[in-house]
Protein backbone atom coordinates (compact mmCIF):
# COMPACT_ATOMS: atom_id res chain seq x y z
CA UNK A 1 0.00 0.00 0.00
CA UNK A 2 1.21 3.36 -1.16
CA UNK A 3 0.77 6.40 1.36
CA UNK A 4 0.22 10.13 -0.27
CA UNK A 5 0.24 12.97 1.36
CA UNK A 6 -3.04 15.12 0.94
CA UNK A 7 -1.80 18.42 0.73
CA UNK A 8 -3.87 20.30 -1.93
CA UNK A 9 -7.65 19.92 -1.85
CA UNK A 10 -8.89 22.20 -4.40
CA UNK A 11 -6.30 20.90 -6.96
CA UNK A 12 -6.95 18.12 -9.25
CA UNK A 13 -3.77 15.72 -8.92
CA UNK A 14 -4.42 14.52 -12.31
CA UNK A 15 -3.40 17.80 -14.10
CA UNK A 16 -0.11 17.89 -12.21
CA UNK A 17 3.16 18.13 -13.94
CA UNK A 18 5.80 15.05 -13.24
CA UNK A 19 7.65 17.66 -12.38
CA UNK A 20 5.46 19.18 -9.95
CA UNK A 21 5.56 15.91 -8.15
CA UNK A 22 9.40 15.52 -7.43
CA UNK A 23 9.35 19.03 -6.78
CA UNK A 24 7.21 18.24 -3.65
CA UNK A 25 8.67 15.41 -2.77
CA UNK A 26 12.26 16.65 -2.75
CA UNK A 27 11.16 19.41 -1.08
CA UNK A 28 9.85 17.82 1.59
CA UNK A 29 12.92 15.16 2.19
CA UNK A 30 14.90 18.52 1.84
CA UNK A 31 13.16 20.68 4.45
CA UNK A 32 11.01 17.94 6.18
CA UNK A 33 9.85 20.23 9.44
CA UNK A 34 9.68 23.68 7.92
CA UNK A 35 6.11 24.23 10.21
CA UNK A 36 7.58 22.95 13.37
CA UNK A 37 5.69 21.15 15.93
CA UNK A 38 2.68 23.07 17.42
CA UNK A 39 -0.03 20.85 19.14
CA UNK A 40 -3.69 21.17 18.43
CA UNK A 41 -5.30 22.36 20.90
CA UNK A 42 -9.61 23.27 21.84
CA UNK A 43 -10.98 25.01 24.27
CA UNK A 44 -14.40 25.11 25.79
CA UNK A 45 -16.05 26.35 28.32
CA UNK A 46 -19.24 25.26 30.85
CA UNK A 47 -21.23 27.06 33.22
CA UNK A 48 -19.01 25.69 36.20
CA UNK A 49 -15.17 25.45 34.41
CA UNK A 50 -12.91 26.03 31.29
CA UNK A 51 -11.69 22.74 29.66
CA UNK A 52 -8.48 23.00 27.12
CA UNK A 53 -7.82 20.01 26.17
CA UNK A 54 -3.78 19.12 23.28
CA UNK A 55 -3.25 16.75 21.08
CA UNK A 56 0.28 15.38 22.17
CA UNK A 57 0.30 11.56 20.23
CA UNK A 58 3.92 9.91 21.37
CA UNK A 59 4.92 11.63 24.47
CA UNK A 60 5.58 11.07 27.66
CA UNK A 61 4.03 12.35 30.41
CA UNK A 62 7.55 13.27 32.05
CA UNK A 63 8.10 15.36 28.38
CA UNK A 64 4.97 17.90 29.27
CA UNK A 65 5.09 21.01 31.24
CA UNK A 66 2.15 23.27 32.39
CA UNK A 67 2.24 26.34 34.35
CA UNK A 68 0.35 29.11 35.70
CA UNK A 69 1.76 32.59 35.18
CA UNK A 70 0.04 36.16 36.56
CA UNK A 71 -3.39 34.17 34.49
CA UNK A 72 -1.35 32.82 31.76
CA UNK A 73 -1.65 29.26 31.28
CA UNK A 74 1.38 27.41 29.85
CA UNK A 75 1.91 24.40 28.15
CA UNK A 76 5.04 23.02 26.71
CA UNK A 77 7.17 20.26 26.28
CA UNK A 78 9.28 18.59 23.48
CA UNK A 79 8.48 15.63 21.33
CA UNK A 80 11.65 13.74 20.05
CA UNK A 81 12.20 12.22 16.53
CA UNK A 82 12.37 8.62 16.39
CA UNK A 83 16.17 7.53 16.71
CA UNK A 84 17.31 6.02 13.58
CA UNK A 85 18.16 2.22 14.04
CA UNK A 86 20.29 0.04 12.35
CA UNK A 87 18.10 -1.74 9.08
CA UNK A 88 15.70 1.09 9.15
CA UNK A 89 15.26 3.51 6.37
CA UNK A 90 12.62 6.20 6.41
CA UNK A 91 11.20 6.93 2.85
CA UNK A 92 8.97 9.81 4.57
CA UNK A 93 8.84 11.39 7.76
CA UNK A 94 5.31 13.82 8.12
CA UNK A 95 5.43 13.23 11.81
CA UNK A 96 6.38 16.90 13.35
CA UNK A 97 8.78 17.07 16.46
CA UNK A 98 10.72 19.45 18.59
CA UNK A 99 9.94 21.69 21.39
CA UNK A 100 6.80 23.79 21.73
CA UNK A 101 5.05 26.26 23.88
CA UNK A 102 1.73 27.45 23.69
CA UNK A 103 0.03 29.96 26.03
CA UNK A 104 -3.02 31.35 26.83
CA UNK A 105 -4.78 34.48 28.64
CA UNK A 106 -7.25 33.24 31.37
CA UNK A 107 -9.86 35.17 32.54
CA UNK A 108 -10.05 36.86 35.59
CA UNK A 109 -12.73 35.03 37.23
CA UNK A 110 -10.96 31.28 37.79
CA UNK A 111 -10.00 29.58 40.95
CA UNK A 112 -6.48 29.51 40.62
CA UNK A 113 -6.29 26.56 43.35
CA UNK A 114 -8.58 24.28 41.16
CA UNK A 115 -6.38 24.01 37.88
CA UNK A 116 -6.05 19.92 37.19
CA UNK A 117 -4.15 18.47 34.39
CA UNK A 118 -4.44 14.78 33.20
CA UNK A 119 -2.58 12.92 30.33
CA UNK A 120 -4.35 9.69 28.96
CA UNK A 121 -3.84 7.84 25.16
CA UNK A 122 -1.73 10.90 23.89
CA UNK A 123 -4.50 13.92 24.80
CA UNK A 124 -3.83 16.22 27.78
CA UNK A 125 -6.82 17.64 29.58
CA UNK A 126 -6.91 20.45 31.48
CA UNK A 127 -9.73 21.70 33.63
CA UNK A 128 -10.04 25.12 35.71
CA UNK A 129 -12.77 26.19 37.61
CA UNK A 130 -14.26 29.14 37.65
CA UNK A 131 -14.20 30.97 41.11
CA UNK A 132 -17.79 30.23 43.11
CA UNK A 133 -19.04 34.23 42.83
CA UNK A 134 -18.40 34.32 39.46
CA UNK A 135 -20.48 30.95 38.42
CA UNK A 136 -23.71 32.11 37.03
CA UNK A 137 -26.58 30.74 38.90
CA UNK A 138 -29.94 29.65 37.29
CA UNK A 139 -32.48 31.48 38.68
CA UNK A 140 -35.93 29.40 37.99
CA UNK A 141 -38.90 31.02 37.14
CA UNK A 142 -42.63 30.28 38.64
Amino acid sequence: MTLIKYSRPTYDPMTRDFSDLLDEFFNDVVQPNREGFSPRIDISETDEQYLISAELPGMKREDIEVSLDNGRLNISGERNFEERKEGKTFHRVETRFGSFSRSFQLPDNINEESISAKYEDGLLKISVDKAENEVKKKIEIS
